[in-house]
C-alpha cells in the first residue's frame, strides 16, 4: 500500500509522494508529512557493508513508494555519480573523538547538494507519472547554499525553469559568485535588499497566491520549490544519517544497536529533522544536538518551549545559519503535537501575527530528545583554530558551529556516545572566516589568494566549484526590495 502524505494544516488534504515531491507546498500553507515514518526494513548489521546507492534505495522505497523499483534506482544512479569527488560520497572523518560527516563532495561543495543532485529527477519523474503538462517553475529562498546546489540541479533541465531570491549582503563571497555565474538558459537569480527570512516569506507567499497560481496556469507554468520545505529535499537527507551508522560499524566504532548522538548545525531545521526522522525508523540515535549560531531561536526554543523571532537579525560568519525563522520545524511542532493539524495550523498563525509562539508542557517534553546549545562568531573562529592545530583537519564555519556546541555539550555532560558532526560545508565556501581564524595575518588577501593559502595548509585540492567562478563571467546581477518579488517572477516568465 502506498505511504501517503498530508499537509501539516489539514489532515485532509493528502496525496501521494510523487505529487507531495511535484507540489513542494501544500495549497493551505502547511508542509507535507508522511502519514506514518516507517521502519527500517532491513536488520542494522545489513547498512555496515552497503553502498551510499544502496542505503540510498533501503531508506528512499519506504518513503517514496509510488515511483516504481527502476524509476527510483535511476534516480539515485543519476544523483550519486562522478557530479562528486569521492565514490563513499559522505566520507566519515575522525578528528579529536567526534566523527565529521563530509557532506560536501558535490557539485557545489555544500550539504545541499545531497538532496539536490537527486530532486531534479525526482520530480521530473513525478511529472511525467502525473502526467503534469505544464513547464515546472522552481521558486526558492537561499541563504546561501540551496540556492548553488538547485541551479546546479535544474540548470536545462527540460521542462523546468528556476528562480533563485538571495539575501545580497547576507551571504558569502564564494556563495554569492557561485549564483550569480550559473549558466543555463532556464536560470534567473535575484538579490532581495533584506534577509533569507525576507526572502524565504516572500517565496511562501507567492506560492500562497491564488491569483498569482490562476495566471501561472493560464501561461502554462507551476511552481514547485527545491527548498527543505519539499518533501522531495527531506528523505534524501535521511540516507546519509543511516550510512553514516553503516560506516561506524563497519570500522569497529559500535556495534549494530548501539547509540550514537548527531550534532547539527542548524538554520532552517530540515537536516536535523532527517536525523529525528532516521531515528523514528529504528535507528539507533540517542542525543540530538540542535547546534545554533548567534541567531539562536532555536537554542531558546528547545530550552524555553517558545518560539520568538522578534529579536535583532545577526549576520555572522555561517550566513547559511543566519535564519529566524525556520520552516521545517513545523513538520515537528506537527508530530509533537500528535500529528493535529489544526493545532499545528493555529501555532503556525500565531507565529505570522505576532512572530511567537508557545508550545504546550505535553509537547515539550515529547521534545526531550533534542538538546541545543549555540556558539558566538568568536568561539566558532577559536574552533577552527583550535582543532586544525591540535589535528590539521580544517572546518568551515557551520560545522565549526556543531564542533563547538558538541564540545562544550560534551564536557558539560560527561557523554562519551559515538558522536556524528554533520560537517555541511567544504572551508573553501567560506575561505575568508576559515583563514582568518587560523592566522589573523592573512586579513589582507583577496578571497582567491585566502583559497590557495587554505590549499597548502590543509593539503587538500582546491575543488573543481571553486577553481570554476574564479575567471567566471557574471550572468545575474539584478536586485530588487522584497516587495517587487512577484514582478520579478512575472518578468522572468515573460508575464506581465
Amino acid at each position: 500500500m502506498d505511504l501517503m502524505y498530508r499537509s501539516t494544516r489539514d489532515a485532509q488534504n493528502q496525496v501521494t509522494a510523487s505529487q507531495a515531491v511535484l507540489k513542494g507546498l501544500a495549497e493551505d500553507g502547511g508542509l507535507f508529512v508522511p502519514e506514518r515514518i516507517p521502519g527500517l526494513e532491513l536488520p542494522l548489521e545489513a547498512f555496515a557493508d552497503m553502498t551510499y546507492q544502496e542505503t540510498a534505495y533501503a531508506v528512499m522505497r519506504q518513503f517514496l513508494t509510488d515511483y516504481t523499483e527502476d524509476e527510483l534506482k535511476y534516480c539515485i544512479r543519476s544523483a550519486y555519480d562522478e557530479k562528486f569527488d569521492t565514490p563513499e560520497i559522505a566520507p566519515l572523518r575522525e578528528a579529536d573523538g567526534a566523527y565529521y560527516l563530509e557532506l560536501f563532495h558535490g557539485a557545489t561543495i555544500a550539504f545541499k547538494d545531497m538532496a539536490l543532485s537527486i530532486l531534479p529527477y525526482l520530480m521530473t519523474t513525478a511529472a511525467k507519472k502525473n502526467h503534469e503538462d505544464k513547464e515546472i517553475v522552481i521558486l526558492t529562498a537561499t541563504s546561501g547554499d540551496t540556492g548553488k546546489a538547485a541551479l546546479a540541479g535544474f540548470a536545462d533541465v527540460p521542462g523546468t525553469k528556476i528562480l533563485v531570491f538571495y539575501p545580497k549582503n547576507g551571504v558569502s563571497a564564494v556563495q554569492e559568485r557561485q549564483m550569480v555565474t550559473q549558466k543555463g538558459a532556464n536560470t534567473c537569480v535575484i538579490g532581495i535588499r533584506g534577509n533569507f527570512d525576507d526572502a524565504q516569506t516572500g517565496v511562501k507567499r507567492l506560492f500562497g497566491d491564488e491569483a498569482l497560481g490562476v495566471a501561472l496556469a493560464k501561461a502554462g507554468y507551476r511552481f514547485s520549490s527545491a527548498n527543505s520545505i519539499n518533501i522531495g529535499r527531506l528523505v534524501p537527507q535521511i540516507v546519509y544519517y543511516v550510512y553514516a551508522y553503516g560506516k561506524l560499524q563497519k570500522t569497529g566504532k559500535l556495534r549494530a544497536g548501539e547509540r550514537m548522538n548527531v550534532v547539527v548545525p542548524t538554520g532552517n531545521f530540515g537536516n536535523i529533522l532527517a536525523a529525528y526522522y532516521a531515528k523514528c525508523m529504528g535507528l539507533p540515535i540517542d542525543r540530538l544536538v540542535c547546534a545554533s549560531n548567534e541567531n539562536k531561536v532555536l537554542y531558546d526554543f528547545f530550552r524555553t518551549g517558545v518560539y520568538d523571532r522578534n529579536r535583532e537579525f545577526i549576520l555572522t560568519s555561517s550566513p547559511s545559519m543566519d535564519i529566524l525563522i525556520s520552516s521545517n520545524l513545523e513538520r515537528l511542532i506537527y508530530r509533537m503535537a500528535g500529528d493535529d493539524a489544526a493545532e499545528n495550523a493555529r501555532l503556525m498563525a500565531e507565529l505570522s501575527a505576532k512572530g511567537s509562539y508557545t508550545v504546550s508542557e505535553t509537547m515539550k517534553k515529547a521534545m526531550e530528545d533534542f538538546t541545543g546549545g549555540f556558539a558566538t562568531m568568536e568561539e566558532v573562529a577559536a574552533e577552527i583554530a583550535g582543532l586544525y592545530a591540535k589535528t590539521g583537519y580544517v572546518l568551515d564555519t557551520h560545522t565549526a558551529v556543531a564542533s563547538c556546541v558538541y564540545r562544550a555539550y560534551r564536557e558539560q555532560s560527561g557523554d562519551n556516545t559515538p558522536t556524528v558532526v554533520a560537517s555541511t560545508a567544504s572551508p573553501y565556501k567560506f575561505a575568508r572566516s576559515v583563514m582568518e581564524a587560523i592566522d589573523p595575518s592573512d586579513a589582507g588577501m583577496d578571497d582567491f589568494a585566502l583559497i590557495d593559502a587554505l590549499s597548502r595548509i590543509s593539503g587538500t585540492k582546491v575543488p573543481r566549484a571553486i577553481e570554476e567562478i574564479r575567471d567566471a563571467e557574471v550572468l545575474h546581477d539584478k536586485v530588487i526590495d522584497k516587495s517587487e518579488m512577484e514582478t520579478a517572477v512575472r518578468e522572468f516568465l515573460g508575464m506581465r
